[in-house]
């Protein structure tokens, strides 16, 4: 059985909107876009390609899904991250009618067809995609949850977590956190269940 993991580049006060460009996503009145380059070095550099490396599959979200379809496939195959995008098969989950353009698209409009994908790959990523990335992990699809965390707050954008909704979960470190020169962090969680909460802590020792 394959596993979903979810791949994020989050600032501080949890914002994702985004991160690679001023112009990549202005959606409501976004204009701090292209945050993460300033925090970009060779060995977070090299920990995102071995990342991507290792997909099967890619899911995204409509509004990422856009984003990418627009962009990746005209950098061509010389590009190596683009050359692999191009390659893999690539799922969108959309409750409007889609006609993906990107070669090697299927669309899904459920998530009994996301949940399908874990029988036909391995590594599954959603890279992304805030508000499919927040449906798995409420409907328990989500296995890891991989965020590379950046040193800055931006104070508005879309969050991962809005404090507002969600199902409570718990996560265990799948691997040991890893600090990059320029300040980012990577950090990996895998889904353990139900948090344990009611903890008095003036009651223990």
């Amino acid at each position: 059985m394959g596993t979903i993991c979810v791949d994020m580049f989050i600032t501080l006060d949890g914002v994702y909107q985004g991160p690679g460009g001023p112009d990549e996503d202005r959606s409501g009145g976004f204009d701090l876009g292209g945050w993460q380059g300033a925090y970009m070095d060779e060995e977070s550099g090299r920990a995102i390609s071995a990342g991507i490396d290792g997909m099967d599959a890619l899911l995204l979200g409509r509004r990422t899904y856009d984003i990418f379809a627009g962009y990746w496939p005209a950098l061509g195959d010389s590009n190596p991250i683009a050359a692999k995008f191009n390659a893999l098969p690539k799922f969108v989950v959309s409750h409007l009618p889609a006609a993906p353009a990107w070669k090697g698209t299927t669309a899904l409009t459920s998530m009994d067809g996301v949940a399908g994908l874990k029988g036909q790959f391995e590594n599954i990523h959603v890279v992304g995609s805030g508000v499919l990335a927040r449906a798995l992990l409420d409907a328990g699809l989500a296995d890891r949850l991989t965020l590379f965390m950046y040193p800055l707050t931006l104070g508005r954008g879309r969050r991962l977590f809005d404090g507002e909704t969600g199902v409570p979960a718990a996560f265990s470190l799948a691997q040991p956190p890893k600090a990059f020169p320029k300040g980012c962090v990577s950090l990996v969680y895998d889904r353990t269940g139900a948090p344990v909460t009611g903890i008095d802590m003036g009651r223990m020792g």
